[in-house]
């Protein structure tokens, strides 16, 4: 499972995941694992080191994951990849890996800082869907924080290679927008970039070979 938003809290019985692997603290991503975890939680040093400030505690099996090292998670191979997104809440996006096939998981993120080697070879990019076009970038000093629009991670497959784009952690625009003008936007704006792209639902289940 990557993630564990508070959403998720109190649900164990319902996952039962053999790991949980963090892309960074925001409570929407990690606030799931206040009442403690069932299994080993995996992430970078930064995100251990945030959540010691928040009120997450009970975790018996924490692992560290460095960046840009690939480790074995339940068969996988995971590769933390920085991204710009939060001074306060440092975040990594993810390449997994496993039979010869990638995908690259960036579920918050400004800007990924070594684009070519994150997603060379990948098939499927499941990316940051908080806005479809307009901005949400902010200057915080000398950083950026916030969310690059879909459009922008569609530019970076189509200059990358990557053929198949899914987009999740869906923000008003996409939730609250009319289902089928949202696809259609979404679908053209992926063809002008040469690369399929559409919004996940629960349930969905994606078979990469």
């Amino acid at each position: 499972m990557i993630d564990c938003g508070q959403d998720w809290l109190g649900k164990f019985d319902r996952l039962q995941p053999d790991a949980i692997v963090l892309t960074h603290a925001h409570p929407d991503h990690a606030w799931g694992l206040k009442n403690g975890a069932p299994c080993p939680v995996h992430a970078p040093q930064k995100t251990w080191r945030t959540l010691k400030r928040s009120d997450i505690r009970r975790l018996p099996d924490r692992r560290l994951i460095k960046e840009r090292a690939p480790a074995k998670i339940c068969g996988l191979c995971f590769e933390a990849f920085p991204v710009e997104h939060s001074i306060l809440a440092p975040a990594v996006a993810y390449r997994v890996s496993a039979g010869g096939a990638s995908v690259f998981y960036a579920p918050d993120l400004v800007f990924i800082r070594d684009r070519a080697a994150a997603l060379r070879g990948v098939k499927i990019y499941i990316g940051d869907g908080a806005t479809l076009t307009r901005s949400f970038i902010r200057r915080r000093g000398k950083s950026l924080i916030g969310h690059s629009p879909v459009r922008t991670q569609l530019t970076w497959c189509g200059k990358e290679g990557v053929p198949r784009a899914v987009i999740t952690h869906c923000g008003s625009e996409i939730v609250k927008g009319d289902e089928r003008k949202i696809g259609a936007q979404l679908r053209e704006m992926a063809a002008e970039r040469g690369i399929e792209a559409s919004i996940a639902y629960d349930g969905m289940e994606l078979v990469v070979h």
